[in-house]
């Protein structure tokens, strides 16, 4: 056995992201990258903001003594501080930078906080459709996830997490502007799921968790705004990233914000710095941490998201395929038609769809990947030449589809 069963599993089963990502390669070097369109990876393409760049070049240029040692597992005091002022203005509560824990990206965010919360065995509820790779995280710790569904509309529904919870359920990790969905949950859902969550805790005798993964919060449309959460609910957590804010997703910076009001604050705190230090990250990279501390308050320029949201929601329609209207992110979250042309009885319709854009050049995610069949993801992260150039394959797909 040349590797664990667990990773075997893991290669077995995949990341349809991925899979479809690397479909792309290769049609690419067969049919030329002008015949493929690539909706698949949710790489931000957009350039970082000026400021950030001139930041970095200062950070890079700076002859300071230790610059590029290591600080703290949790990071430089005041880059935390920094941090913790953008939180607070977010989330509608004073925090300090003894709440903050830099970290190598959301992804890492996440992953420290579950190795500090869970036991074996216990549970982590997640709203279908999810991030595809909260189940490896969740798994990477040994605890068990339990899955409510979203209402009809993609929102979040108080009563289907209530039915979910139980005496083993450590924490409720909701995503929201959302991955695959673009679903911004407004203000009264986040207070009703807090209700629920302190009901919960009254009853049970534990608290839950409520990890809030945000690494989108900047990046919505139309003059809506992401509600704070912090200030609904006492055992919080942010787990964020500058990857899509600031466009810098290979840099690989976030952090992690506890609510000033979690009843073990300390021990909390305590739990994570360590848990980011034996983890094997040590610290979020330094360089990374002096540049965005200098520019957080940048932004990309997300107009072009709006006007690429515009395009392929023009080129859908005109393909008449359904899909959900993405109010933040950069995907579109979209129904598989049916069709009796599925190569066999056992394949899902949105993966059956997924090959079928495929054969016409267009790469997408099955909606299977992130616990949602017979819905597909596109991301729109991609040249508006891109877009537009897909139209006719869409059109194609479906004349031969239905």
């Amino acid at each position: 056995m040349p590797i664990a069963t667990a990773v075997r599993a893991n290669l077995e089963k995949g990341s349809w992201i991925r899979k479809m990502f690397e479909a792309g390669i290769e049609l690419k070097a067969r049919l030329g990258a002008s015949a493929v369109f690539d909706f698949s990876l949710g790489n931000p393409d957009l350039e970082p903001p000026p400021a950030f760049i001139d930041a970095l070049r200062q950070a890079a240029l700076s002859d300071e003594l230790g610059s590029h040692a290591y600080m703290t597992n949790a990071g430089y005091p005041y880059v935390r501080a920094a941090m913790a002022q953008k939180v607070g203005r977010e989330h509608d509560v004073p925090m300090t930078a003894d709440e903050v824990v830099m970290t190598v990206g959301a992804a890492g965010a996440i992953n420290v906080i579950l190795k500090t919360i869970l036991n074996p065995g216990d549970e982590v509820v997640v709203i279908r459709p999810y991030f595809a790779e909260y189940s490896a995280y969740i798994d990477n710790y040994r605890g068990t996830m339990v899955v409510a569904d979203s209402a009809a509309d993609f929102s979040l529904d108080p009563a289907a997490i209530a039915r979910v919870l139980t005496a083993k359920t450590a924490a409720v990790i909701i995503n929201s502007p959302n991955n695959p969905t673009g679903r911004v949950y407004p203000a009264d859902s986040i207070k009703a799921l807090a209700a629920v969550l302190s009901a919960h805790a009254k009853s049970s005798g534990r608290a839950p968790y409520l990890i809030i993964d945000e690494p989108y919060r900047d990046i919505v449309y139309d003059g809506i705004a992401v509600p704070p959460v912090l200030c609904c609910y006492p055992e919080s957590i942010v787990a964020s990233s500058f990857s899509k804010t600031l466009s810098i997703p290979g840099e690989r910076l976030g952090y992690i914000a506890v609510n000033p009001a979690c009843q073990e604050k300390p021990l909390v705190m305590a739990g994570l710095t360590a848990s980011n230090r034996v983890l094997g990250f040590v610290n979020a990279p330094a360089l990374m941490q002096r540049a965005v501390a200098a520019s957080w308050q940048a932004k990309t320029d997300i107009t072009r998201y709006a006007r690429r949201r515009d395009m392929l929601a023009s080129v859908l329609r005109d393909a008449g395929i359904e899909f959900a209207a993405p109010e933040g992110a950069f995907y579109f979250f979209c129904r598989a038609p049916a069709s009796g042309r599925m190569a066999h009885p056992a394949e899902t319709a949105d993966v059956a769809f997924a090959m079928a854009l495929k054969d016409h050049g267009v790469l997408s995610v099955p909606g299977v990947g992130f616990g949602y069949p017979g819905w597909f993801r596109l991301c729109y992260s991609v040249p508006e030449e891109t877009i537009e150039g897909s139209r006719a394959a869409f059109r194609a797909t479906m004349v031969s589809w239905v």
